[in-house]
């Protein structure tokens, strides 16, 4: 990160440990607080207020490595000069206040994307009551004793969360009180607050309380982050966030999303836009991806504009990209990533959002979304090139990645034309073709894809099982944070509240969840052509979601070193589906 330049990084680590101790010592007890809390795999949600107790209780373990891991990340953040960002106080609070404050002015906030009451609906205290002050003083008090402090402070009261009123004078004494309790503790304090919320609700967010809410602060005193702007930049339609400084971001994934994607396009002209503003506050790029370890080069990209004046020019710098990636000067890898960038990682659609959409990780359903916003012609051809150039690189460990993640890429594409032989057989009832496109992907695409992904340490369930389980100090422990680290890439929920956000294309998940799925569906299809009877997605769901809960709560161990020769496994497969892909091109 520091030779990138990344100077202001989020230092949220460990602080849960503070907020125990600041609520105990209030007076909660500690079930109050355990339930406060969501397991590991969705403290981001619960910092930010979405989300609460699912997944947990958080072992007491957990609060005394996590604080420990703070320190040491504080001590080499602060060794390398950059300034780390700490949390403070947004309002968020146990529902237990008001058993403890019962005239405190507590709201009960909506549920929470596709969640209800049980793991939602956020107990938010208004910022203008003074238990406000008193827990916000608290936390920061014993934050900075604990921490110490670089005078950067993040809080988010409103993230996906509508405000109670939209009378401008009140969302102006809410930024104003967030503030006011900051500078109580640290007079230097400055405010990192992200810029989603005005982006996500834009029916709220009018431009008279975008401007209330920001300008409850003095300017200069807070710091936007523009969190999507190469999709939804924010800056536009706020002039520039009237006046208060902001970081113009690239957000890239949500999710953390296996799948080659990017808007680089959009990437290298925006920040140049957003300098060129009138009045522009801009002071800094960022990135802000809900998950990395993908498409490192969009990384690559995104973190040398910052020390550029103006634009790239893009085919040149992603031709010598390739050189340096893989220490070749071959033309056709070259070739390769220019293709990749004119088609997979230029997606211009407006406000797209990279969730993966691709039938390969979605529930199947006769209704699946099957576009997308690049030729794959350009993608078999690039896959064609790295493939050609593979013999005398397979010993380069970032082209042997390349070569595994474009061919799964050309699979999960591939994954959609069987979906849509399968679909078009299944309601022009022609069985045989149904049960040939059928048989092929669930018996030999996706198991061929299991053995290519299970080759590579970077696409392995096993290694992020676990890396999950051994933070646990026993058993009961581990079976814990297995389950989170299991229940985040299916489930995300108790009921698959938010299915397949976080979906990911790795050896195991394969086959033990994806392939399980599109074997049911397949199954499903024939048995209704048989039976003459309609598919009924309803009653599919309640089968396959006993398969998907299965999965998270089957306990299998999965190998977490790499099985199998990676260049044979893909030689194979290219052999085998190349031909196949063309013929999908006519």
């Amino acid at each position: 990160m520091v030779l990138n330049g990344i100077n202001l990084p989020l230092a949220f680590t460990g602080q849960e440990a503070l907020w125990q101790e600041v609520y105990l010592s209030l007076g909660l007890n500690q079930t109050e607080v355990d339930q406060f809390f969501t397991g590991p795999a969705f403290l981001a949600w619960n910092r930010m207020g979405n989300l609460f107790q699912w997944g947990g209780p958080l072992p007491q373990s957990w609060h005394v490595k996590q604080l420990h891991l703070q320190f040491k990340i504080l001590e080499r953040m602060r060794a390398l000069g950059m300034m780390p960002v700490l949390p403070a106080f947004s309002g968020i609070v146990p529902p237990g206040i008001t058993r403890l404050y019962p005239r405190s002015n507590v709201t009960k906030l909506n549920p929470w994307s596709h969640f209800n009451c049980t793991y939602s609906c956020a107990y938010l205290l208004d910022p203008r009551d003074p238990l406000f002050q008193r827990i916000g003083g608290l936390f920061l008090t014993q934050m900075m004793e604990q921490f110490g402090t670089d005078h950067i402070y993040s809080a988010d009261t409103f993230n996906e969360m509508t405000p109670s009123s939209s009378d401008p004078a009140y969302l102006s004494s809410v930024s104003h009180a967030v503030f006011t309790t900051m500078t109580s503790v640290d007079p230097q304090a400055v405010w990192l607050m992200q810029g989603w919320l005005f982006v996500s609700d834009t029916a709220f967010w009018r431009p008279a309380q975008v401007k209330a809410l920001l300008h409850g602060v003095p300017l200069g005193r807070m710091i936007v982050l523009d969190l999507f702007a190469e999709s939804m930049p924010a800056f536009s339609f706020t002039q520039s966030f009237y006046g208060q400084p902001f970081i113009w971001c690239m957000l890239h994934n949500f999710g953390g999303n296996s799948g080659m994607f990017g808007t680089v396009e959009q990437v290298n002209m925006g920040p140049f836009e957003a300098l060129r503003f009138p009045n522009s506050s801009l002071v800094g790029l960022g990135m802000a991806p809900e998950g990395i370890e993908q498409n490192p080069v969009v990384y690559e990209l995104m973190s040398e504009l910052a020390w550029r004046k103006e634009p790239v020019n893009l085919l040149k710098w992603v031709s010598l990209y390739a050189a340096r990636r893989y220490g070749s000067m071959d033309e056709g890898l070259g070739a390769a990533w220019r293709l990749l960038f004119r088609s997979v990682y230029n997606c211009t659609l407006a406000g797209y959002k990279n969730h993966n959409h691709s039938p390969l990780v979605r529930r199947p359903s006769l209704r699946m979304v099957t576009d997308v916003w690049y030729r794959p012609a350009h993608l078999y051809e690039a896959w064609r090139l790295l493939f050609e150039a593979a013999p005398t690189l397979m010993d380069t460990q970032t082209f042997r990645y390349d070569l595994v993640d474009i061919t799964r890429q050309a699979l999960q594409r591939l994954t959609t034309e069987f979906y849509r032989e399968i679909r078009d057989a299944f309601q022009s009832q022609k069985l045989p073709e149904l049960l040939t496109a059928g048989g092929v992907l669930v018996y030999d695409l996706l198991p061929e894809l299991d053995r290519l992904l299970s080759s590579d340490i970077h696409f392995l369930l096993g290694l992020w099982l676990e890396n999950a389980r051994s933070m646990g100090l026993n058993e009961r422990e581990a079976q814990l944070y297995d389950f989170n680290a299991r229940n985040q890439v299916t489930l995300w929920g108790p009921e698959g509240n938010i299915l397949d956000y976080a979906n990911k294309e790795w050896g195991g998940l394969m086959e033990d969840y994806y392939s399980q799925r599109w074997g049911l569906f397949v199954n499903t299809l024939v048995e209704c052509l048989d039976r003459g009877r309609p598919f009924r997605q309803d009653a599919f769901n309640q089968e396959v979601f006993q398969v998907e809960k299965g999965f998270v709560y089957n306990e299998r161990k999965y190998p977490s070193k790499p099985i199998g020769n990676t260049y044979e496994i893909a030689r194979r497969i290219f052999l085998k589906y190349y031909p196949q892909a063309l013929k999908t091109l006519t």
